[in-house]
């Protein structure tokens, strides 16, 4: 058993795959004070997935194998009181919250639709929305499982991939209910919103996956598509949006793109890239 988490320390969370379970350290020790809140269970292991950390000290976070969604609370100091929410659904894959911190979604892999949590909530409570989207058609094999942590939020529309169908599908979140479906060029990987909110930008799984889409969102249409290369991986936008780059594994590089004239301004060669993350600080080249 780690030793107890005083109240006013940094934590950092990683959530893991195998052997399953979530690992929070002390910001400033990374090699000890290592805690499992409890997601490993008499099964081998229990894939953790969709990791955020929300207001309060929390951390919430869903549970592939158990179809479970968590919330580790490390406000006291000692050992975090975890709060269980079963039945979330059939395998949830990944999760997000919503910028002003209230709803939690987690995508199901294993059935249509997502679970919802709303945070504010004095007694909150698994909900499903946008459920059935593939009700009465067939279902397109999926190659890669989509990402919600680089989700399209602007405003009250959030863009959200669906998971075997070739488009994109917004969801109202004064209302939770279904507010469009967004015909696109393959199956979504990330929907990811430009800072301003203006646009979402995204690729796309296996076997059309060299080419990236922008979404207008007063319009909820697509304005543009290029095709940056073989198997475009990740987006990540610059903090005030002025550029955004982009992971082509198999071209082992990253794009730089500029966001008004959508124009590559760069390349950056790299070893299969993937990811990418950049800081607050982030310049231009």
């Amino acid at each position: 058993m780690a030793a107890p988490f005083p109240a006013t320390e940094t934590l950092v969370a990683v959530a893991n795959y195998v052997p399953g379970g979530l690992k929070v350290f002390r910001r400033g020790n990374l090699d000890g004070n290592r805690l499992d809140p409890g997601a490993r269970r008499r099964r081998a292991h229990v894939e953790t997935l969709g990791l955020v950390a929300i207001p309060g000290r929390r951390f919430i976070y869903s549970l592939y194998d158990a179809g479970e969604i968590w919330i580790a609370d490390f406000g006291e100091s000692g050992a975090p009181a975890v709060t269980k929410f079963p039945n979330a659904g059939l395998l949830p894959y990944d999760g997000n919250v919503t910028s002003d911190g209230r709803h939690y979604l987690a995508g199901l892999f294993g059935e249509d639709g997502f679970a919802h949590l709303d945070l504010w909530s004095a007694n909150p409570k698994i909900e499903r929305v946008l459920q059935g989207y593939n009700t009465g058609r067939e279902k397109i094999p999926v190659y890669k499982m989509p990402h919600l942590e680089g989700w399209g939020q602007s405003a009250n529309d959030l863009v959200l991939p669906a998971a075997g169908q070739h488009e994109a599908l917004v969801l109202d979140l004064q209302t939770m209910r279904e507010k469009k479906r967004i015909p696109v060029h393959g199956q979504p990987i990330f929907c990811v919103a430009r800072p301003d909110g203006r646009e979402v930008w995204m690729n796309f799984g296996l076997p059309l996956n060299d080419t990236v889409q922008i979404v207008d969102i007063p319009s909820l249409e697509v304005v543009h598509s290029f095709t940056p290369g073989p198997t475009v991986l990740h987006l990540e936008f610059t903090p005030r949006g002025h550029e955004v780059w982009i992971s082509v594994r198999d071209a082992d590089r990253v794009d730089v793109m500029d966001v008004r004239s959508r124009a590559k301004v760069a390349e950056i060669p790299a070893q299969k890239p993937s990811g990418i993350f950049l800081t607050a600080r982030a310049h231009k080249l």
